[in-house]
């Protein structure tokens, strides 16, 4: 499979704070990650307005680089990747199955792309487009010690089908997700996307879900559910009712240039509906 092209690589560095191509080492891996999940924001606004999601590269980066987007893992980590070996990195996209919020042991639908890079003979996964607990950090894939990253801990377990991404979330080592080295094709993405962006029972068509994560926080919205994490404080939160305002969010919050508002509102506003209270 030829390695992608990009056709934007100035805009893209300038946006992730370059201005130039830097050298392909470990420090510019740890800038472009971190960087990347605090400019380009995790949304699926596409999948609500019951659009396609186009994955091919010329369309990732019209919609991220010039029309104020941002994606999930099939959009953004295809993006970074291509960045990544525009660079000159030695990396390659592979697979897993999401299971955080998952019972233990859960075994769920492939259905996350990230990249594996391998820097002078050491292997690290590096993944920019896992909404938010995404690791701000490459890490390093051949040790099950606890990593350290600019956000939470994470610490990878192998077992016989691959390993395991877990991060330490309140004192609690989680499962984010499943994942091996299998070799992929760009119609085994097109199968994943299709499924997340199409099926009845996915989350990405059923609820709102956007992420950006800085330094120092991370931010969320789900439907309307709004909160600000900030790293050795108190979380805030806070359930947004009026979609005027949820829409001023995703524009402030998460610097996304809403689309189709109009044709978004009466989505939005559906999924902002209080609960009824059972008598």
């Amino acid at each position: 499979m030829s390695e992608p092209r990009l056709t934007n690589l100035a805009l893209y560095l300038q946006r992730l704070g370059f201005d130039a191509p830097p050298a392909p080492t470990l420090q510019t891996l740890r800038q472009l990650q971190l960087r990347h999940t605090g400019a380009f924001p995790f949304e699926n606004l596409t999948t609500l307005l019951g659009q396609p999601v186009l994955i091919d590269l010329p369309s990732i980066e019209q919609k991220v680089l010039h029309d104020g987007r941002g994606g999930y893992c099939y959009e953004l980590n295809n993006l970074f990747l291509a960045l990544l070996q525009t660079l000159g990195f030695d990396a390659r996209g592979i697979t897993g199955r999401v299971v955080m919020n998952q019972p233990e042991g859960a075994w769920t639908a492939r259905t996350h792309r990230l990249s594996l890079v391998t820097l002078d003979g050491v292997r690290y996964i590096t993944d920019v487009g896992f909404g938010g607990m995404v690791p701000t950090a490459p890490l390093i894939l051949d040790t099950e010690d606890e990593q350290l990253t600019p956000h939470e801990p994470y610490r990878i377990e192998q077992h016989a089908d691959g390993y395991t991404l877990r991060a330490n979330v309140g004192g609690e080592w989680r499962a984010m997700y499943i994942f091996d080295l299998q070799r992929q094709e760009d119609i085994d993405y097109t199968l994943g996307n299709w499924y997340v962006s199409t099926h009845p029972e996915s989350s990405f068509v059923k609820q709102l879900m956007v992420a950006r994560t800085g330094e120092g926080w991370r931010r969320t919205l789900n439907n309307g559910s709004f909160a600000i994490h900030r790293m050795g404080s108190e979380s805030e939160r806070r359930q947004v009712t009026d979609v005027d305002e949820l829409i001023g969010l995703l524009e402030r919050e998460f610097d996304i240039r809403v689309p189709a508002k109009e044709a978004l509102k009466p989505v939005l506003e559906r999924l902002i509906e209080p609960v009824p209270q059972a008598n």
